[in-house]
């Protein structure tokens, strides 16, 4: 799972995050409830960095991952007294960004037939390790791939959702979550090989 691994820990762990305030948290939701504007720019300005970084990764460009962070944000204010402070508030605005692009993206999420599998897809073993890649390689690479493959990458590489949960939120098929996941690895591979991303002196399995 040498792939995997490496994607999560450059996408997740090198990610700039902000310290959150969050003895003040509590506050500022109490202020958006009651529509207060200060305490609006407030939570606006604690995560949009973070949720923009997340709107890079399910978005085909820079365009779409603002459009999809003003659709999450509206969505944000406007389902905020659902918010029961079960679990992480953060986590609660996540979901909420990744379901905004979702539905950006739902009419070119298709119902793709495993049965026409191309050479695009091999399940056999590779050797091969990737080289250090900044950040925003990673996510230019995974914003060229097709809009069906980049969001089942994205839900079951980072977000840690299984197939069944993807099959489900997606309206496709067990089946058609893990081929949409397994072309988007090997597209993902291809690329990285392609742009001289890999080291020659390496040995390790890619399953």
């Amino acid at each position: 799972m040498f792939f995997l691994s490496y994607i999560c820990y450059i996408l997740i762990v090198k990610t700039k995050c902000r310290n959150y305030p969050v003895e003040s948290i509590d506050d500022i939701i109490k202020g958006c409830l009651k529509n207060r504007r200060k305490a609006q720019k407030q939570l606006y300005d604690l995560f949009s960095a973070k949720m923009y970084g997340i709107c890079m990764r399910y978005a085909k460009n820079h365009h779409d991952a603002q459009d999809i962070l003003q659709d999450g944000f509206i969505n944000v204010f406007a389902n905020l007294q659902n918010y029961k402070n079960k679990g992480s508030f953060e986590g609660w605005i996540r979901r909420i960004m990744i379901n905004a692009a979702i539905q950006k993206y739902r009419e070119k999420i298709s119902n793709l037939g495993v049965n026409t599998l191309d050479n695009e897809l091999d399940y056999n073993e590779q050797t091969v390790e990737y080289d250090k890649l900044e950040l925003n390689e990673l996510i230019e690479i995974i914003q060229s791939l097709p809009s069906q493959y980049r969001i089942v990458f994205n839900m079951f590489a980072i977000e840690g959702y299984s197939h069944k949960e993807i099959s489900e939120t997606l309206k496709i098929s067990d089946n058609t979550s893990r081929t949409n996941y397994s072309r988007a690895r090997n597209i993902l591979r291809n690329k990285l090989k392609s742009e001289k991303k890999v080291s020659k002196l390496s040995n390790v399995v890619l399953k």
